[in-house]
């Protein structure tokens, strides 16, 4: 068999070509699978870093601290994170912008980790502050409750004190009289009695102030008319008619009192039946008595 040896070149060549082809394929296949496979590396790096920056962004949002110089340093720490993510978002990605921002999340995440040691620091002495205040506010509201318990005590007792300082008086005894030759003797024949005499007697009080009285009495007749009217005395909103009155030392010992109550002419003689008669300390009743004339 005669072999042509051009031909044979020309096969030779051929096959070589389509070897170096075949090679040159699958070499470019395998680097664009490389490719991309660096290429979504780097992407998913890119991802992961925009994450954590988003994290780091986020937990600043969360904290709230009124501590001046910690919160400015909050913010700048903010401003830094933000700063960094939005340069990441804009720039194309390659391994060395990814290593340069891994670098400053590491650094970032090193000034976060002594930031927020201060600030839980913060919050245990903020905690603390807050369980004191709580204590203190407790032991106030208590203080208080006794405090206005101590109040009101004190109340009842200048009331109790006030009503045990009040001037008293007891045996209460109304009789009639005539008059005869000058002088005096009891009758309860109205048509004779000329004057009524009124005796009792203020009780011994150690509290109560000493020094004059002003002791009032008021007779009534059957017809409930003031008997021996000497006018009426004004005490605030009230007012009182009077028939007798007497300005008493009062020196907190029992004291005797017996005033004597001439009826005015013109009520004379006096008419039958029963006598009312009241004792007053200026416009407060002490008690009163009784005398019935025939």
């Amino acid at each position: 068999m005669i072999v042509n040896p051009q031909s044979f070149n020309y096969r030779l060549i051929i096959g070589s070509l389509i070897v170096a082809v075949a090679i040159l394929t699958v070499y470019s296949f395998t680097s664009y699978k490389s490719i991309v496979a660096h290429q979504q590396f780097i992407e998913q790096e890119k991802k992961l870093v925009e994450s954590e920056l988003s994290q780091i962004i986020t937990r600043y949002d969360d904290v709230s601290i009124s501590n001046d110089l910690i919160s400015s340093q909050l913010e700048d720490a903010k401003r830094d994170t933000k700063l960094a993510l939005d340069s990441l978002r804009m720039l194309r990605s390659d391994l060395s912008v990814i290593s340069k921002f891994k670098a400053q999340l590491f650094n970032l995440k090193l000034k976060n980790k002594a930031l927020f040691k201060t600030i839980d620091s913060l919050d245990e002495v903020n905690q603390d502050l807050e369980q004191e205040k709580l204590l203190a506010y407790n032991e106030l509201k208590k203080q208080k409750r006794e405090n206005f318990s101590l109040i009101k005590e004190n109340k009842n007792l200048e009331k109790s004190l006030e009503k045990g300082a009040l001037l008293t008086a007891n045996s209460f005894k109304a009789k009639g009289y005539e008059k005869f030759f000058g002088a005096k003797r009891s009758s309860n024949k109205a048509k004779r009695v000329q004057s009524i005499e009124v005796c009792f007697t203020l009780a011994e009080n150690a509290l109560t102030e000493a020094g004059e009285k002003e002791i009032y009495v008021q007779i009534l007749n059957p017809k409930n008319n003031v008997v021996a009217d000497k006018g009426a005395i004004n005490f605030g909103n009230s007012s009182l008619i009077y028939s007798a009155k007497e300005l008493i030392n009062y020196d907190n010992k029992v004291k005797e009192v017996c005033l004597d109550i001439d009826a005015d002419i013109d009520e004379q003689p006096l008419v039958n039946g029963t006598y009312y008669i009241s004792i007053f300390h200026k416009d407060r009743k002490l008690g009163s008595t009784e005398v019935k004339l025939k």
